[in-house]
């Protein structure tokens, strides 16, 4: 892990956890603190300049995505945090703004996830999808679509696929730790 992708801003810089694994060509700016065991994988950009991002333990962030927050204003005096939760897999090029995000949740690739949207626990968001501003998710569900509507209740086997999703990236970001000692 590079310290120039971490980068101070407003003289506030990110804060780690425990064995983080950051790519090198991710960057990662201002007030966002990262749990344990969490994995920032290639070209992820996350701006915590205008309000701050919390990822939580054993989350994942794959290539290409992109985590913004909104500022704070005289319409909206608490703007929008980035919140993530724990066991959260984030695929591949997805954008979340300003958004809420509970425990054990799948984003599909490509997924964009706006301002003041809330996505309970335990939830699966399909490729491409779209959650418009200030939608809630239910909590054991799928969703998709572009606007996101519920699909249908999560299959057991896909509730526990979501957890361990979290653990196949703790598993991996470790191999690449250990690959670089």
């Amino acid at each position: 892990m590079s310290t120039a992708n971490l980068r101070t801003y407003n003289g506030i810089s990110p804060i780690l956890g425990h064995a983080n694994y950051i790519d090198s060509s991710s960057v990662l700016v201002g007030d966002i603190t990262l749990g344990a065991d969490v994995s920032i994988w290639p070209l992820v950009a996350a701006r915590g300049d205008v309000n701050l991002i919390t990822i939580g333990a054993r989350t994942n962030v794959q290539d290409g995505s992109v985590l913004h927050v909104t500022r704070k204003s005289e319409h909206n005096p608490n703007g929008n945090p980035l919140i993530i939760g724990e066991d959260v897999t984030i695929g591949h090029k997805c954008m979340l703004h300003g958004c809420t995000l509970g425990d054990r949740i799948l984003v599909g690739m490509g997924a964009i996830i706006m301002d003041g949207a809330v996505v309970q626990d335990d939830v699966f968001i399909g490729a491409g999808s779209l959650v418009p501003p200030n939608k809630t998710l239910l909590s054991g569900y799928l969703y998709m679509g572009n606007p996101i509507k519920q699909a249908r209740k999560l299959k057991e086997s896909e509730a526990d696929f979501l957890k361990k999703s979290a653990e196949n990236y703790v598993e991996l970001k470790n191999d690449y730790l250990n690959q670089k000692n």
